[in-house]
Protein backbone atom coordinates (compact mmCIF):
# COMPACT_ATOMS: atom_id res chain seq x y z
CA UNK A 1 0.00 0.00 0.00
CA UNK A 2 0.84 4.05 -0.38
CA UNK A 3 2.41 5.71 2.27
CA UNK A 4 -0.33 8.42 3.48
CA UNK A 5 -0.06 11.58 5.51
CA UNK A 6 -1.34 11.00 9.01
CA UNK A 7 -4.04 13.63 9.20
CA UNK A 8 -7.10 12.27 11.26
CA UNK A 9 -7.08 12.79 14.89
CA UNK A 10 -10.50 11.67 16.31
CA UNK A 11 -10.79 8.22 14.47
CA UNK A 12 -8.86 5.35 15.96
CA UNK A 13 -9.25 1.81 16.11
CA UNK A 14 -7.82 -0.21 18.66
CA UNK A 15 -5.82 -3.10 18.20
CA UNK A 16 -7.09 -6.59 18.81
CA UNK A 17 -5.18 -9.62 18.96
CA UNK A 18 -4.14 -9.18 15.22
CA UNK A 19 -1.24 -6.24 14.56
CA UNK A 20 -2.60 -3.82 10.73
CA UNK A 21 -0.85 -5.33 8.03
CA UNK A 22 0.04 -3.39 5.07
CA UNK A 23 0.57 -6.27 2.59
CA UNK A 24 -1.99 -6.20 -0.26
CA UNK A 25 -3.59 -9.60 0.25
CA UNK A 26 -4.16 -8.99 3.53
CA UNK A 27 -6.64 -6.13 2.76
CA UNK A 28 -8.01 -7.92 -0.40
CA UNK A 29 -8.64 -10.63 2.25
CA UNK A 30 -10.40 -8.13 4.75
CA UNK A 31 -12.45 -6.62 2.08
CA UNK A 32 -13.46 -10.00 1.03
CA UNK A 33 -14.50 -11.17 4.58
CA UNK A 34 -18.04 -9.36 4.30
CA UNK A 35 -19.57 -11.26 7.11
CA UNK A 36 -17.05 -8.80 9.43
CA UNK A 37 -16.36 -4.75 9.86
CA UNK A 38 -13.00 -4.06 7.96
CA UNK A 39 -11.07 -1.07 8.83
CA UNK A 40 -7.91 0.73 7.07
CA UNK A 41 -5.63 2.04 9.40
CA UNK A 42 -2.34 3.40 9.42
CA UNK A 43 0.37 2.28 10.04
CA UNK A 44 4.19 3.25 9.83
CA UNK A 45 3.02 5.46 7.37
CA UNK A 46 1.23 3.03 5.26
CA UNK A 47 -2.80 1.95 4.83
CA UNK A 48 -2.93 -1.07 6.44
CA UNK A 49 -5.66 -3.41 7.23
CA UNK A 50 -7.34 -3.91 10.53
CA UNK A 51 -8.86 -6.85 11.46
CA UNK A 52 -11.05 -7.22 14.57
CA UNK A 53 -10.64 -4.57 17.12
CA UNK A 54 -12.49 -1.83 18.16
CA UNK A 55 -13.04 1.51 16.18
CA UNK A 56 -13.22 4.27 18.74
CA UNK A 57 -14.98 8.07 16.73
CA UNK A 58 -14.95 11.70 18.13
CA UNK A 59 -12.63 10.64 20.70
CA UNK A 60 -8.91 10.31 21.77
CA UNK A 61 -7.76 6.17 22.43
CA UNK A 62 -6.95 5.71 26.34
CA UNK A 63 -3.15 5.53 27.86
CA UNK A 64 -1.25 2.79 27.13
CA UNK A 65 -3.64 1.51 24.33
CA UNK A 66 -1.93 0.61 21.22
CA UNK A 67 -3.90 2.39 18.80
CA UNK A 68 -3.92 3.42 15.35
CA UNK A 69 -5.50 6.15 12.88
CA UNK A 70 -8.68 5.05 11.23
CA UNK A 71 -8.78 6.49 7.46
CA UNK A 72 -11.87 3.96 6.48
CA UNK A 73 -14.13 1.45 8.55
CA UNK A 74 -16.91 -0.37 6.60
CA UNK A 75 -19.68 -2.82 8.46
CA UNK A 76 -20.22 -6.55 7.65
CA UNK A 77 -22.38 -6.83 4.58
CA UNK A 78 -22.99 -10.15 3.49
CA UNK A 79 -25.01 -10.73 0.42
CA UNK A 80 -28.17 -11.70 2.46
CA UNK A 81 -27.95 -8.58 3.80
CA UNK A 82 -28.78 -6.78 0.02
CA UNK A 83 -32.09 -5.85 -1.16
CA UNK A 84 -35.31 -5.31 1.13
CA UNK A 85 -35.65 -7.60 3.97
CA UNK A 86 -39.33 -7.33 3.82
CA UNK A 87 -39.08 -8.64 0.70
CA UNK A 88 -37.06 -11.63 1.39
CA UNK A 89 -39.59 -12.35 4.36
CA UNK A 90 -42.40 -11.96 2.51
CA UNK A 91 -41.23 -14.85 -0.61
CA UNK A 92 -38.77 -17.16 1.84
CA UNK A 93 -35.50 -16.00 0.25
CA UNK A 94 -32.47 -15.96 1.70
CA UNK A 95 -31.31 -13.54 -0.87
CA UNK A 96 -33.51 -11.02 -2.81
CA UNK A 97 -32.41 -12.15 -6.11
CA UNK A 98 -34.71 -13.24 -9.01
CA UNK A 99 -34.25 -15.25 -12.28
CA UNK A 100 -37.11 -14.02 -14.64
CA UNK A 101 -39.18 -16.02 -16.43
CA UNK A 102 -37.82 -16.22 -20.30
CA UNK A 103 -40.26 -17.35 -22.49
CA UNK A 104 -41.05 -20.89 -23.91
CA UNK A 105 -39.24 -22.56 -21.26
CA UNK A 106 -36.09 -20.75 -21.60
CA UNK A 107 -36.55 -20.31 -18.21
CA UNK A 108 -37.05 -23.84 -17.67
CA UNK A 109 -37.82 -26.35 -14.40
CA UNK A 110 -34.12 -26.54 -13.73
CA UNK A 111 -33.41 -23.01 -13.28
CA UNK A 112 -36.54 -22.89 -10.84
CA UNK A 113 -35.56 -25.47 -8.64
CA UNK A 114 -31.73 -24.13 -8.76
CA UNK A 115 -32.70 -20.92 -7.65
CA UNK A 116 -35.04 -22.12 -4.88
CA UNK A 117 -32.70 -24.62 -3.47
CA UNK A 118 -30.11 -21.84 -3.47
CA UNK A 119 -32.38 -19.99 -1.71
CA UNK A 120 -33.70 -17.48 -4.29
CA UNK A 121 -36.50 -17.21 -6.64
CA UNK A 122 -36.84 -18.36 -10.52
CA UNK A 123 -39.96 -17.73 -12.49
CA UNK A 124 -40.79 -20.96 -15.46
CA UNK A 125 -41.14 -19.05 -18.53
CA UNK A 126 -44.66 -20.73 -19.38
CA UNK A 127 -45.55 -17.81 -22.30
CA UNK A 128 -45.75 -19.68 -25.87
CA UNK A 129 -45.69 -22.88 -24.03
CA UNK A 130 -49.64 -25.00 -24.50
CA UNK A 131 -51.34 -25.56 -21.23
CA UNK A 132 -50.25 -29.15 -21.72
CA UNK A 133 -46.59 -28.19 -21.48
CA UNK A 134 -47.22 -25.78 -18.54
CA UNK A 135 -48.95 -28.19 -16.47
CA UNK A 136 -46.26 -30.53 -16.96
CA UNK A 137 -43.64 -28.03 -15.41
CA UNK A 138 -46.05 -27.06 -12.37
CA UNK A 139 -46.06 -31.12 -11.73
CA UNK A 140 -42.35 -31.18 -11.78
CA UNK A 141 -41.80 -28.22 -9.68
CA UNK A 142 -44.46 -28.82 -7.07
CA UNK A 143 -42.98 -32.47 -6.58
CA UNK A 144 -39.16 -31.40 -6.73
CA UNK A 145 -39.71 -28.68 -4.84
CA UNK A 146 -42.15 -29.35 -1.97
CA UNK A 147 -42.74 -25.56 0.22
CA UNK A 148 -39.54 -24.05 -1.13
CA UNK A 149 -40.21 -20.55 -3.14
CA UNK A 150 -41.23 -20.58 -6.58
CA UNK A 151 -43.49 -18.94 -9.52
CA UNK A 152 -44.85 -18.82 -13.03
CA UNK A 153 -45.58 -16.31 -15.87
CA UNK A 154 -48.45 -14.79 -16.74
CA UNK A 155 -47.71 -13.09 -19.70
CA UNK A 156 -50.30 -10.19 -21.38
CA UNK A 157 -51.85 -11.84 -24.42
CA UNK A 158 -54.34 -9.03 -26.15
CA UNK A 159 -54.70 -11.20 -29.26
CA UNK A 160 -55.35 -14.21 -27.50
CA UNK A 161 -57.75 -13.33 -24.32
CA UNK A 162 -59.14 -16.53 -23.78
CA UNK A 163 -55.44 -18.29 -23.38
CA UNK A 164 -54.67 -15.88 -21.01
CA UNK A 165 -58.16 -17.12 -18.97
CA UNK A 166 -56.95 -20.88 -19.97
CA UNK A 167 -53.67 -20.40 -17.61
CA UNK A 168 -55.02 -18.63 -14.78
CA UNK A 169 -58.06 -21.30 -14.29
CA UNK A 170 -54.77 -24.13 -14.78
CA UNK A 171 -52.44 -21.85 -12.14
CA UNK A 172 -55.91 -21.87 -9.65
CA UNK A 173 -56.41 -25.81 -10.87
CA UNK A 174 -52.89 -26.77 -9.29
CA UNK A 175 -52.84 -23.72 -6.11
CA UNK A 176 -49.92 -21.79 -8.16
CA UNK A 177 -49.13 -19.14 -5.42
CA UNK A 178 -47.00 -16.66 -6.75
CA UNK A 179 -46.79 -15.60 -10.61
CA UNK A 180 -44.68 -12.90 -12.62
CA UNK A 181 -47.61 -10.86 -14.79
CA UNK A 182 -45.04 -9.64 -17.50
CA UNK A 183 -45.77 -7.15 -20.65
CA UNK A 184 -48.59 -5.71 -19.42
CA UNK A 185 -50.28 -2.54 -21.36
CA UNK A 186 -53.19 -2.68 -18.62
CA UNK A 187 -55.23 -4.92 -16.32
CA UNK A 188 -56.82 -7.61 -17.54
CA UNK A 189 -59.70 -9.62 -16.15
CA UNK A 190 -57.66 -12.92 -15.99
CA UNK A 191 -54.75 -10.68 -14.07
CA UNK A 192 -57.20 -9.78 -11.34
CA UNK A 193 -59.23 -13.32 -11.19
CA UNK A 194 -55.55 -15.46 -11.05
CA UNK A 195 -55.10 -12.41 -8.32
CA UNK A 196 -58.22 -12.02 -5.81
CA UNK A 197 -59.95 -15.63 -6.17
CA UNK A 198 -60.03 -16.96 -3.03
CA UNK A 199 -59.28 -13.95 -0.81
CA UNK A 200 -61.09 -14.03 2.18
CA UNK A 201 -60.77 -13.40 6.15
CA UNK A 202 -58.71 -14.99 8.92
CA UNK A 203 -60.60 -15.77 12.37
CA UNK A 204 -58.71 -12.65 13.67
CA UNK A 205 -60.14 -9.94 10.56
CA UNK A 206 -56.87 -10.12 8.99
CA UNK A 207 -56.85 -10.08 4.97
CA UNK A 208 -55.28 -13.17 3.27
CA UNK A 209 -54.85 -12.77 -0.50
CA UNK A 210 -53.75 -16.79 -1.29
CA UNK A 211 -52.27 -15.93 -5.02
CA UNK A 212 -48.91 -13.20 -5.42
CA UNK A 213 -48.56 -11.06 -8.26
CA UNK A 214 -44.82 -9.58 -9.14
CA UNK A 215 -45.33 -7.00 -11.76
CA UNK A 216 -43.20 -6.42 -14.38
CA UNK A 217 -43.26 -2.38 -15.93
CA UNK A 218 -41.66 -0.16 -17.66
CA UNK A 219 -43.96 2.59 -17.57
CA UNK A 220 -45.53 4.73 -14.45
CA UNK A 221 -49.16 4.51 -15.86
CA UNK A 222 -49.10 0.73 -15.44
CA UNK A 223 -47.37 0.37 -11.89
CA UNK A 224 -49.69 3.06 -10.28
CA UNK A 225 -52.58 0.53 -11.74
CA UNK A 226 -50.33 -2.41 -10.22
CA UNK A 227 -49.95 -0.89 -7.00
CA UNK A 228 -53.76 0.30 -6.47
CA UNK A 229 -56.50 -2.45 -5.74
CA UNK A 230 -58.14 -3.70 -8.53
CA UNK A 231 -60.56 -1.48 -10.58
CA UNK A 232 -63.93 -2.05 -9.62
CA UNK A 233 -65.69 -1.93 -13.30
CA UNK A 234 -63.57 -5.58 -13.42
CA UNK A 235 -64.61 -6.76 -9.94
CA UNK A 236 -68.32 -6.20 -10.86
CA UNK A 237 -67.15 -8.24 -14.44
CA UNK A 238 -65.73 -10.91 -12.90
CA UNK A 239 -68.56 -11.44 -10.32
CA UNK A 240 -71.36 -11.15 -12.95
CA UNK A 241 -69.44 -14.03 -14.65
CA UNK A 242 -69.86 -16.14 -11.34
CA UNK A 243 -65.67 -16.42 -11.21
CA UNK A 244 -65.71 -14.28 -7.78
CA UNK A 245 -68.42 -13.98 -5.15
CA UNK A 246 -69.55 -10.47 -3.66
CA UNK A 247 -67.58 -11.28 -1.01
CA UNK A 248 -64.49 -11.64 -2.49
CA UNK A 249 -65.11 -8.38 -4.97
CA UNK A 250 -65.15 -6.67 -1.34
CA UNK A 251 -62.20 -7.80 0.11
CA UNK A 252 -60.61 -6.72 -3.07
CA UNK A 253 -60.46 -3.12 -2.30
CA UNK A 254 -57.72 -3.56 0.43
CA UNK A 255 -54.80 -5.58 -1.45
CA UNK A 256 -52.85 -4.04 -4.41
CA UNK A 257 -53.03 -6.05 -7.36
CA UNK A 258 -49.22 -6.83 -7.07
CA UNK A 259 -47.34 -6.09 -4.12
CA UNK A 260 -44.02 -5.93 -5.62
CA UNK A 261 -43.15 -4.31 -8.66
CA UNK A 262 -40.24 -5.03 -11.11
CA UNK A 263 -38.88 -1.71 -13.10
CA UNK A 264 -38.05 -3.26 -16.54
CA UNK A 265 -35.43 -1.38 -18.03
CA UNK A 266 -33.31 -1.87 -21.08
CA UNK A 267 -33.67 -5.62 -21.49
CA UNK A 268 -33.72 -8.84 -23.86
CA UNK A 269 -37.98 -9.39 -24.78
CA UNK A 270 -40.26 -6.75 -24.21
CA UNK A 271 -39.12 -3.77 -23.63
CA UNK A 272 -39.48 0.11 -23.97
CA UNK A 273 -35.42 0.13 -23.62
CA UNK A 274 -36.05 2.46 -20.67
CA UNK A 275 -32.57 3.55 -18.65
CA UNK A 276 -32.44 2.07 -15.64
CA UNK A 277 -31.10 5.38 -13.75
CA UNK A 278 -34.63 7.32 -14.76
CA UNK A 279 -36.84 4.43 -14.10
CA UNK A 280 -36.04 2.67 -10.83
CA UNK A 281 -36.44 6.41 -9.07
CA UNK A 282 -39.50 7.11 -10.49
CA UNK A 283 -41.46 4.18 -9.67
CA UNK A 284 -39.67 3.98 -6.03
CA UNK A 285 -41.00 7.37 -5.84
CA UNK A 286 -44.37 5.84 -7.14
CA UNK A 287 -44.54 3.26 -4.38
CA UNK A 288 -43.31 5.97 -1.56
CA UNK A 289 -46.44 7.41 -2.36
CA UNK A 290 -48.50 3.99 -2.57
CA UNK A 291 -47.26 3.25 0.42
CA UNK A 292 -48.53 6.33 2.36
CA UNK A 293 -51.91 6.23 0.68
CA UNK A 294 -53.10 3.00 0.68
CA UNK A 295 -51.30 1.71 4.01
CA UNK A 296 -51.21 -1.55 3.08
CA UNK A 297 -50.41 -4.79 5.49
CA UNK A 298 -47.14 -5.32 3.87
CA UNK A 299 -45.31 -2.39 2.46
CA UNK A 300 -44.66 -2.07 -1.53
CA UNK A 301 -41.65 -3.11 -3.08
CA UNK A 302 -39.70 -2.25 -5.88
CA UNK A 303 -36.97 -4.07 -8.31
CA UNK A 304 -34.91 -3.68 -10.70
CA UNK A 305 -34.39 -5.55 -14.16
CA UNK A 306 -32.30 -4.79 -17.61
CA UNK A 307 -28.94 -4.60 -17.75
CA UNK A 308 -28.27 -6.23 -14.44
CA UNK A 309 -25.44 -8.58 -15.27
CA UNK A 310 -22.01 -7.64 -13.41
CA UNK A 311 -21.31 -7.25 -9.95
CA UNK A 312 -21.28 -3.77 -10.68
CA UNK A 313 -24.78 -3.07 -11.84
CA UNK A 314 -26.41 -5.19 -8.98
CA UNK A 315 -24.49 -2.84 -6.80
CA UNK A 316 -25.84 -0.12 -8.44
CA UNK A 317 -29.31 -1.02 -8.31
CA UNK A 318 -28.84 -2.08 -4.16
CA UNK A 319 -27.00 1.47 -3.95
CA UNK A 320 -30.20 3.02 -6.02
CA UNK A 321 -32.72 1.38 -3.38
CA UNK A 322 -33.75 -1.57 -5.11
CA UNK A 323 -36.20 -3.89 -3.16
CA UNK A 324 -34.23 -7.03 -4.75
CA UNK A 325 -32.53 -7.64 -8.62
CA UNK A 326 -33.77 -9.70 -11.66
CA UNK A 327 -31.54 -11.05 -14.19
CA UNK A 328 -32.83 -12.24 -17.46
CA UNK A 329 -30.92 -12.39 -20.43
CA UNK A 330 -27.55 -14.09 -18.58
CA UNK A 331 -29.27 -16.76 -17.62
CA UNK A 332 -30.01 -18.13 -20.73
CA UNK A 333 -26.68 -18.60 -21.33
CA UNK A 334 -26.32 -20.79 -18.37
CA UNK A 335 -26.51 -24.56 -18.65
CA UNK A 336 -30.07 -25.09 -17.02
CA UNK A 337 -31.67 -22.71 -19.26
CA UNK A 338 -34.06 -24.08 -21.53
CA UNK A 339 -32.40 -23.67 -25.45
CA UNK A 340 -29.84 -25.14 -27.09
CA UNK A 341 -26.13 -25.01 -26.98
CA UNK A 342 -25.92 -23.47 -30.11
CA UNK A 343 -27.61 -20.37 -28.54
CA UNK A 344 -26.12 -20.60 -25.43
CA UNK A 345 -22.39 -20.12 -27.54
CA UNK A 346 -23.83 -17.43 -29.64
CA UNK A 347 -24.40 -15.75 -26.56
CA UNK A 348 -21.40 -16.39 -24.90
CA UNK A 349 -19.79 -14.52 -27.86
CA UNK A 350 -22.41 -11.49 -27.63
CA UNK A 351 -20.89 -8.45 -27.48
CA UNK A 352 -23.23 -5.12 -25.84
CA UNK A 353 -23.39 -3.67 -29.50
CA UNK A 354 -24.85 -7.28 -31.18
CA UNK A 355 -28.84 -6.55 -29.75
CA UNK A 356 -31.21 -4.88 -31.90
CA UNK A 357 -35.13 -4.56 -32.06
CA UNK A 358 -37.61 -6.46 -33.99
CA UNK A 359 -41.67 -7.01 -34.38
CA UNK A 360 -43.21 -9.23 -31.22
CA UNK A 361 -44.92 -12.68 -32.41
CA UNK A 362 -47.59 -12.22 -29.15
CA UNK A 363 -48.54 -8.18 -29.91
CA UNK A 364 -47.36 -8.07 -34.08
CA UNK A 365 -50.54 -6.04 -34.74
CA UNK A 366 -50.15 -3.34 -32.40
CA UNK A 367 -46.44 -3.07 -33.96
CA UNK A 368 -44.84 -3.71 -30.14
CA UNK A 369 -40.96 -4.69 -30.73
CA UNK A 370 -38.44 -7.05 -28.15
CA UNK A 371 -35.03 -7.00 -27.89
CA UNK A 372 -33.57 -9.64 -29.83
CA UNK A 373 -29.94 -10.84 -30.87
CA UNK A 374 -29.08 -9.72 -34.20
CA UNK A 375 -25.49 -11.44 -34.35
CA UNK A 376 -25.39 -14.40 -35.97
CA UNK A 377 -29.19 -14.78 -37.26
CA UNK A 378 -31.10 -12.83 -39.63
CA UNK A 379 -34.18 -12.76 -37.75
CA UNK A 380 -34.56 -9.27 -36.86
CA UNK A 381 -34.15 -8.17 -40.31
CA UNK A 382 -36.25 -10.75 -41.71
CA UNK A 383 -38.71 -9.58 -38.77
CA UNK A 384 -38.91 -6.23 -39.61
CA UNK A 385 -39.59 -7.07 -43.41
CA UNK A 386 -42.73 -9.28 -42.42
CA UNK A 387 -44.43 -6.22 -40.69
CA UNK A 388 -43.66 -3.95 -42.66
CA UNK A 389 -45.76 -6.17 -46.00
CA UNK A 390 -48.42 -5.90 -43.13
CA UNK A 391 -48.43 -2.89 -43.10
CA UNK A 392 -48.10 -2.57 -47.01
CA UNK A 393 -50.97 -4.94 -47.87
CA UNK A 394 -54.71 -5.82 -46.70
CA UNK A 395 -54.18 -9.18 -47.32
CA UNK A 396 -51.41 -12.52 -48.71
CA UNK A 397 -52.79 -12.44 -52.15
CA UNK A 398 -51.90 -8.62 -52.53
CA UNK A 399 -48.41 -9.42 -52.00
CA UNK A 400 -46.52 -8.88 -55.16
CA UNK A 401 -45.26 -12.24 -56.72
CA UNK A 402 -41.79 -11.91 -56.18
CA UNK A 403 -41.89 -10.82 -52.67
CA UNK A 404 -44.18 -13.71 -52.09
CA UNK A 405 -41.85 -16.10 -53.41
CA UNK A 406 -39.25 -14.79 -51.05
CA UNK A 407 -41.07 -15.37 -48.26
CA UNK A 408 -42.01 -19.11 -49.18
CA UNK A 409 -38.58 -19.52 -50.66
CA UNK A 410 -36.66 -17.95 -47.47
CA UNK A 411 -38.91 -17.33 -44.56
CA UNK A 412 -41.55 -20.30 -44.51
CA UNK A 413 -39.89 -22.78 -46.41
CA UNK A 414 -43.14 -24.05 -47.68
CA UNK A 415 -45.96 -22.25 -49.76
CA UNK A 416 -48.31 -19.32 -48.12
CA UNK A 417 -50.79 -21.82 -48.25
CA UNK A 418 -49.08 -24.99 -46.73
CA UNK A 419 -48.41 -22.46 -43.82
CA UNK A 420 -51.80 -21.35 -43.59
CA UNK A 421 -52.89 -24.55 -42.93
CA UNK A 422 -50.07 -25.80 -40.78
CA UNK A 423 -51.12 -21.80 -38.81
CA UNK A 424 -54.95 -22.90 -38.43
CA UNK A 425 -53.73 -26.62 -36.87
CA UNK A 426 -51.85 -24.75 -34.24
CA UNK A 427 -54.90 -21.85 -33.18
CA UNK A 428 -57.19 -25.28 -33.56
CA UNK A 429 -55.85 -26.39 -30.46
CA UNK A 430 -54.94 -23.14 -28.30
CA UNK A 431 -57.31 -20.48 -29.71
CA UNK A 432 -60.23 -21.49 -32.23
CA UNK A 433 -61.33 -18.05 -32.51
CA UNK A 434 -58.52 -16.59 -34.59
CA UNK A 435 -59.51 -19.44 -37.11
CA UNK A 436 -62.91 -17.59 -37.54
CA UNK A 437 -61.88 -13.95 -37.21
CA UNK A 438 -59.43 -14.56 -39.82
CA UNK A 439 -62.02 -15.81 -41.98
CA UNK A 440 -63.71 -12.76 -41.81
CA UNK A 441 -60.10 -10.50 -42.18
CA UNK A 442 -57.69 -11.33 -45.15
CA UNK A 443 -55.43 -8.72 -42.94
CA UNK A 444 -55.70 -10.64 -40.01
CA UNK A 445 -55.06 -14.20 -41.17
CA UNK A 446 -52.06 -12.78 -42.92
CA UNK A 447 -50.57 -11.77 -39.84
CA UNK A 448 -51.35 -15.07 -38.29
CA UNK A 449 -48.93 -16.46 -41.03
CA UNK A 450 -46.56 -14.22 -40.29
CA UNK A 451 -46.36 -14.64 -36.60
CA UNK A 452 -46.32 -18.02 -37.10
CA UNK A 453 -42.65 -17.05 -38.52
CA UNK A 454 -41.93 -15.16 -35.23
CA UNK A 455 -43.08 -17.90 -32.90
CA UNK A 456 -41.38 -20.69 -34.51
CA UNK A 457 -38.45 -19.09 -35.08
CA UNK A 458 -37.70 -19.01 -31.11
CA UNK A 459 -38.61 -22.70 -31.01
CA UNK A 460 -36.06 -23.04 -33.79
CA UNK A 461 -33.19 -21.45 -31.27
CA UNK A 462 -34.61 -23.31 -28.14
CA UNK A 463 -33.81 -27.08 -30.45
CA UNK A 464 -30.96 -25.55 -31.98
CA UNK A 465 -32.46 -26.72 -35.49
CA UNK A 466 -29.12 -26.33 -37.91
CA UNK A 467 -30.98 -25.45 -41.02
CA UNK A 468 -32.86 -22.71 -39.06
CA UNK A 469 -29.55 -21.00 -37.76
CA UNK A 470 -30.17 -18.39 -39.44
CA UNK A 471 -33.94 -17.43 -38.53
CA UNK A 472 -33.12 -18.17 -34.31
CA UNK A 473 -35.04 -15.64 -32.51
CA UNK A 474 -33.01 -14.74 -29.34
CA UNK A 475 -34.20 -12.41 -27.29
CA UNK A 476 -30.97 -10.84 -25.48
CA UNK A 477 -30.13 -7.12 -23.83
CA UNK A 478 -26.76 -5.01 -23.82
CA UNK A 479 -26.74 -6.86 -20.14
CA UNK A 480 -24.91 -10.02 -22.42
CA UNK A 481 -22.08 -8.22 -23.55
CA UNK A 482 -21.55 -6.33 -20.36
CA UNK A 483 -21.40 -10.00 -18.68
CA UNK A 484 -19.16 -11.65 -21.48
CA UNK A 485 -16.34 -8.32 -21.02
CA UNK A 486 -16.50 -9.15 -16.90
CA UNK A 487 -15.98 -12.72 -17.02
CA UNK A 488 -13.38 -12.66 -19.91
CA UNK A 489 -10.43 -14.90 -18.91
CA UNK A 490 -12.38 -16.49 -16.45
CA UNK A 491 -13.42 -19.43 -15.71
CA UNK A 492 -16.86 -18.37 -16.09
CA UNK A 493 -16.12 -17.29 -19.84
CA UNK A 494 -16.66 -20.91 -20.93
CA UNK A 495 -20.87 -21.74 -21.45
CA UNK A 496 -20.32 -25.16 -20.24
CA UNK A 497 -19.10 -23.23 -17.45
CA UNK A 498 -22.15 -21.22 -16.32
CA UNK A 499 -24.76 -22.32 -13.65
CA UNK A 500 -27.37 -20.41 -12.73
CA UNK A 501 -26.63 -20.18 -9.23
CA UNK A 502 -23.01 -19.49 -9.14
CA UNK A 503 -23.58 -16.64 -11.53
CA UNK A 504 -26.37 -15.24 -9.07
CA UNK A 505 -23.78 -15.80 -6.01
CA UNK A 506 -21.23 -13.92 -7.81
CA UNK A 507 -23.50 -11.29 -8.65
CA UNK A 508 -24.31 -11.02 -5.21
CA UNK A 509 -21.18 -11.35 -3.55
CA UNK A 510 -19.42 -9.53 -5.89
CA UNK A 511 -21.68 -6.61 -5.65
CA UNK A 512 -21.55 -6.52 -1.44
CA UNK A 513 -17.78 -6.62 -1.95
CA UNK A 514 -17.91 -3.68 -4.11
CA UNK A 515 -20.39 -1.75 -2.17
CA UNK A 516 -18.08 -1.44 0.57
CA UNK A 517 -15.19 -0.51 -2.02
CA UNK A 518 -17.35 2.57 -2.20
CA UNK A 519 -17.95 2.90 1.45
CA UNK A 520 -14.47 3.36 1.61
CA UNK A 521 -14.40 5.64 -1.19
CA UNK A 522 -17.04 8.00 0.51
CA UNK A 523 -14.14 8.54 3.18
CA UNK A 524 -11.65 9.61 1.49
CA UNK A 525 -9.45 6.44 0.55
CA UNK A 526 -8.56 5.91 -2.71
CA UNK A 527 -7.98 1.83 -3.00
CA UNK A 528 -5.39 0.43 -5.66
CA UNK A 529 -7.38 -0.57 -8.69
CA UNK A 530 -6.85 -4.11 -8.46
CA UNK A 531 -9.05 -3.72 -5.48
CA UNK A 532 -11.20 -2.61 -7.33
CA UNK A 533 -12.42 -5.17 -9.00
CA UNK A 534 -14.62 -7.86 -8.22
CA UNK A 535 -13.58 -11.50 -10.49
CA UNK A 536 -15.50 -14.60 -10.74
CA UNK A 537 -15.15 -17.11 -7.94
CA UNK A 538 -15.80 -21.02 -7.82
CA UNK A 539 -18.70 -21.98 -5.60
CA UNK A 540 -16.09 -23.58 -3.21
CA UNK A 541 -14.31 -20.22 -2.71
CA UNK A 542 -17.76 -18.40 -2.33
CA UNK A 543 -18.64 -20.98 0.30
CA UNK A 544 -15.62 -20.68 2.17
CA UNK A 545 -15.72 -16.91 2.39
CA UNK A 546 -19.67 -16.93 3.58
CA UNK A 547 -18.78 -19.69 6.25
Amino acid sequence: MQPVPSHIQDRWWLSGPNPPSSERQAVHQGLLDLSQPFSLVEAQGHLSAGRGGAALLGAYPPAGVEAYPLHAHVPALPPQALGSSRFRQAHGLRLAYIAGAMANGITSTDIVISMARAGMLGFFGSAGLSLAEVEKAIITLKQELGDLPFGFNLIHSPNEPALEMAVVELYHRYHVQLVSASAYLDLTLPLVYYRIKGIHQDPRGRIICPHRVVGKVSRIEVARKFFAPPPEKLLRTLVEQGRLTQQEATLAQYVPVAEDITAEADSGGHTDNQPSIVLTPTLMALRDACNETYNYPRPLCVGMAGGISTPLSAASAFAMGADYILTGSVNQSCLEAGTSPTVRQLLAETQQADVTMAPAADMFEMGVKVQVLKRGTMFALRARKLYELFRSYKSLDEIPAAQRNVLERDYFKATLEETWASTCSFFAKVDPAQIVRADKDPQHKMALVFRSYLGLSSKWANAGDPSRKMDYQIWCGPAMGAFNEWTKGSFLAAPEARRVDLVAWNLMVGAAYLTRINWIRSQGVTLPSSLQHFAPMPIQQIRSLLG
